[in-house]
């Protein structure tokens, strides 16, 4: 299905199957920088499906581009569940594209704590049904990477591909 092979790599392999499905995707980065959004757009023919990429690194963008809510960042923090499914949630209905994909996180080397640690990353996907059907859904993922502020922000945006694919398959076999 959206395995890549060696020879695709990932970010080819969603956009070959958005392009199929007349899908669209658009990108609310924070830990990663643009660099999710990147990815995507170095697929030749993006355009037909990456509608856009916004980074958000503070609070008040989160609030401002996205409707993250004053209490989810309040209560929980830019780095939680709440705040990668607002930010995914936002960006879907802001844009208006089928898909969208969220990362909050901490890369280090500094910025973390016994709760929440360097390395800890979420990681939304929004999906907008049509409308009337009520399967539009919004998922979030928690994971812990090793390593230096480069590979947690690369292993972010892989693990971000790997999850908008397997929505995708989730939404394609139901």
């Amino acid at each position: 299905m959206g395995t890549p092979t060696d020879a695709e790599p990932i970010e080819a392999t969603l956009g070959d199957r958005l392009t199929a499905r007349k899908e669209t995707v658009a990108v609310a980065e924070s830990l990663t920088g643009g660099l999710l959004c990147s990815q995507l757009t170095d697929i030749p023919g993006a355009s037909a499906y990456v509608d856009r990429g916004v980074v958000t690194y503070s609070n008040r963008s989160k609030q401002t581009a996205l409707g993250v809510s004053r209490e989810s960042l309040d209560t929980h923090g830019a780095v939680s569940e709440p705040v990668a499914a607002e930010m995914a949630q936002g960006m879907r209905d802001t844009a208006e594209t089928t898909w969208a994909i969220s990362t909050t996180g901490i890369a280090g080397p500094t910025g973390g704590t016994d709760e929440k640690p360097v390395g800890l990353v979420y990681i939304g996907v929004a999906y907008a049904a049509l409308w009337g059907t009520e399967e539009s859904f919004v998922r979030v993922t928690r994971h812990v990477f090793d390593g230096d502020r480069t590979a947690v922000k690369s292993m972010t945006a892989t693990k971000a591909l790997t999850a908008l694919s397997k929505a995708i398959d989730d939404v394609a076999e139901a």
